[in-house]
């Protein structure tokens, strides 16, 4: 679709299902950064690569070991790797282009959610949320685990007894508690169900402060927009909160220690105070009418929009939100709950997965403005009375003469560099990116293969012995003289080749 001829009052969030994608049954779901592929994790453990310009299967990645459903999936930074998390406890890094398993580790717990720690272009590490434990970074090389904090007691244990074994032991009696990077991985924003967000040093497992929600109600997702400037909370007092970050995006970690070497860190106060220089409140959401629960809460790739999906039973709606609060669109699918929602990182593009296991992709209905390719057309409502100018028809009208610009036409155009999009602004250009993978034919089934050889070698045998042209079949008795037929055999008797009669030119010439 041509930007041109679209009118930009129409408002860049999608409007209707284009199509569908089906393959299993479809549980999660996930863009590359360039949203050119689509990772799809399926309930019989299975992690599925669309091609999402062509909307075909690109590549299929089976994991022998892994027979349970798909909790997560996550690309790394240049769509090299993907990481898929599966009920089985089981953690999963993946060799995209290959197709090949790179480790896998077992956890304690079952894994609701896992990410490659965004800062690098081969990413070890990841952040896991498991179901019944605290957030903890796991090393995928070595398998080793490290709890992260995810309270801070009146007492002054701020610092978590770190817990680096092979396998974490983790049994705390609280909910599922949500987690994520920030921009460049240098800080884990952990949200409990205290309704706390908690700025942790991984490193150090250490909390450097705390932003206390208002409510205080669990919360359920915790997400950063696509440029690190706003973060997402998803609670059980059923609203969507949006926090302006306050750190700057490059080297969050160094200033946020700047800013608690200012004051001792044994009093939870002090943390408060110091969270509110890190996260301020910029706007809330929720259904004041029907007050539904949210599911799979994002940002739009450029920020400026917040979608949400109902969490009924048996509802397929996606609220979407402009920043400034103001509900703009309420999509409604079919009669099937959604279970995971994603933005397309570049264009106003939604996908949804159903509980059935259907991938609905949602798409803008997009209204052409022909006009647009001559700006001095004019568009009529109904007919108008034209008055022509004096010299319209001159051989160079007085008006085409203003009209001449002092442009060099001499000058050379550059058509080799390439403008820097602003989506991508932190793109490595030393750093090859995937974008698309190689299309690779896939063999024929075995039983395909040898009924093909079967019917070939029928028709041979069929052209050997004469039987469609039998004495029986032909009118006058007369046998076919295979010599003169025009289908000849080659050499290797595995398919024919037609005879061609020669030309006249041809005879001549051998005359």
């Amino acid at each position: 679709m041509n930007a041109s001829i679209i009118d930009p009052l129409q408002g860049d969030f999608p409007e209707m299902i284009e199509e569908y994608l089906e393959h299993g049954t479809m549980k999660c779901i996930a863009f590359n950064r360039r949203g050119t592929l689509l990772a799809a994790g399926c309930s019989d453990g299975n992690c599925i690569i669309w091609d999402f310009e062509t909307r075909g299967i690109a590549k299929e990645l089976r994991d022998k070991e892994c027979v349970a459903a798909i909790t997560s999936v996550c690309w790394s930074k240049y769509g090299h790797r993907v990481l898929v998390s599966a009920a089985d406890k089981s953690l999963t890094l993946w060799d995209v282009v290959s197709g090949e398993k790179i480790t896998r580790t077992i956890l304690q717990q079952t894994p609701l959610q896992a990410r490659l720690h965004p800062g690098s272009s081969t990413p070890s590490l990841c952040l896991a949320c498991p179901l019944s434990s605290a957030p903890m970074i796991v090393d995928l090389n070595t398998g080793s685990a490290t709890m992260l904090p995810v309270s801070i007691p009146d007492s002054n244990p701020v610092v978590a007894p770190p817990s680096r074994n092979k396998i974490s032991d983790g049994t705390p009696p609280f909910s599922p508690t949500a987690a994520c990077f920030n921009k460049h991985g240098d800080l884990v924003y952990a949200a409990n169900s205290k309704g706390e967000i908690l700025l942790i040093d991984y490193r150090s497992v250490q909390v450097l402060a705390m932003v206390p929600a208002s409510g205080g109600s669990v919360i359920k997702n915790i997400v950063f927009s696509r440029n690190g400037q706003y973060l997402l909370t998803n609670s059980n007092d059923r609203t969507i909160r949006i926090y302006e970050n306050l750190l700057p995006l490059k080297d969050g970690l160094k200033a946020l220690k700047d800013l608690t070497a200012l004051d001792s860190l044994d009093d939870v106060e002090k943390l408060k105070v110091v969270g509110s220089k890190c996260l301020t409140l910029f706007r809330e959401f929720q259904d004041t009418i029907t007050k539904m629960h949210w599911k799979a809460p994002c940002f739009s790739g450029d920020g400026e929009w917040v979608i949400g999906g109902s969490a009924s039973k048996g509802e397929h709606k996606i609220y979407i939100w402009d920043r400034a609060g103001h509900l703009v669109k309420i999509l409604e699918g079919p009669k099937e709950a959604l279970i995971d929602l994603a933005w397309h990182p570049v264009h106003p593009i939604v996908v949804s997965v159903s509980l059935t296991g259907l991938v609905y992709i949602w798409a803008k209905d997009y209204t052409e403005n022909w006009s647009a390719f001559a700006p001095d057309f004019k568009e009529l409502e109904e007919n108008e009375e034209y008055i022509e100018r004096e010299d319209e028809f001159d051989l160079i009208p007085e008006t085409e003469k203003a009209k001449e610009s002092n442009v060099n036409e001499d000058d050379e155009v550059d058509i080799v560099a390439v403008d820097k999009d602003s989506a991508f602004s932190d793109s490595d250009m030393s750093q090859e990116e995937l974008c698309f993978l190689p299309a690779i034919p896939l063999p024929d089934a075995p039983e395909q293969q040898d009924k093909c050889l079967e019917s070939s070698s029928k028709l041979v045998e069929s052209n050997n012995s004469g039987s469609p042209l039998s004495e029986e079949g032909r009118p006058n008795g007369r046998t076919m003289n295979h010599a003169s037929s025009p289908l000849e055999e080659d050499p290797g008797a595995t398919r024919l080749k037609r005879k061609r009669k020669p030309s006249e030119k041809w005879l001549d010439l051998q005359l």
